[in-house]
């Protein structure tokens, strides 16, 4: 029998990017009078190279071939992929997942003390159990939701997990848009919008004002960012829920305004009267490890 490859992801640690790769100068300096603000880098760096440590070794006594692929940037291809696994956080398994079509996605939170990891159900001490079930076709799955963006008709992705941002590129200006959802439309001037899954709707949108949806649901949601009020007009389209097989549009106002997806990672640049549409996708994930009534991370 063929050895089953699994993609394994692996983040760069705050420690590793800029102290050993980078060797900053700065960095160093704070760690050395042990500054609060990089006071858990070592510590987290340590756990996290010994996480990957055991979720290599677990891969090679359980015969798999791992394929090491460091930096949650770098595309790769998971046709010939049993398993995709995540060593880092959340950030890096929504990363990932951009490049995942069909095999399962299994995350590991590599630093528990300092990363946000709700849909990493592993860690050090559970990585074998987990990893010889998820092989063995064992482990319990939840299919979420994702959800396709498209630009002037041209799609972006339809692999977003948790949500896009839409907004100015520059944070502090106002963001102008026209919003069009049925036969609704209105002007608004807000700092931007969240727009997201039921996977996402307890990360930004619920932060801004959002209904935690529950995470089987095929609703998206969008939630406008501190929407600027013209009294005596109120508005009327600053949280929307988009039914399965609809679609919500919004047509820039502003000559440089960005798409956020899923994080910092993947960005699109969108420009004055550009239509953006957002989607129910029809590229589900499955997500090992989690459950429907599994509490969520903010």
């Amino acid at each position: 029998m063929t050895a089953p490859r699994v993609a394994v992801v692996v983040k760069r640690s705050s420690y590793g990017r800029y102290v050993e790769d980078e060797n900053d100068p700065e960095v160093r300096r704070l760690l050395r009078k042990r500054d609060p603000t990089v006071a858990r880098w070592r510590e987290s760096h340590r756990e996290h190279v010994a996480t990957l440590r055991e979720v290599e070794q677990t891969l090679k006594d359980l015969g798999a071939r791992a394929w090491v692929i460091h930096g949650p940037r770098i595309v790769f291809d998971e046709t010939d992929v049993a398993l995709v696994v995540t060593v880092g956080g959340d950030g890096t398994l929504l990363a990932a997942s951009h490049h995942v079509a069909r095999a399962p996605i299994l995350g590991v939170n590599s630093s528990p003390g300092s990363s946000v990891g709700f849909f990493c159900v592993a860690h050090r001490g559970t990585v074998r159990s987990l990893l010889q079930q998820a092989l063995a076709g064992r482990l319990r799955r939840l299919r979420l939701a994702r959800m396709c963006a498209r630009l002037n008709g041209r799609v972006v992705s339809r692999r977003v997990l948790n949500e896009v941002l839409f907004c100015h590129e520059t944070p502090a200006a106002a963001s102008r848009y026209i919003l069009h959802y049925g036969k609704r439309e209105e002007t608004q001037v807000s700092s931007g919008f969240w727009i997201g899954t039921a996977a996402g709707s307890t990360g930004a949108t619920r932060s801004a004002g959002g209904k935690v949806l529950p995470l089987t649901s095929e609703r998206l949601q969008l939630v406008v960012r501190e929407p600027f009020r013209r009294e005596p007009r109120p508005l009327r389209m600053t949280r929307i829920e988009v039914e399965p097989g609809r679609e919500i549009v919004v047509q820039s106002k502003m000559r440089d305004a960005r798409l956020f997806l899923d994080g910092p990672f993947q960005r699109a640049t969108v420009r004055l009267g550009d239509k953006v549409s957002f989607s129910l996708s029809d590229e589900p994930i499955d997500v090992l490890g989690l459950t429907a009534s599994r509490g969520r991370r903010r």
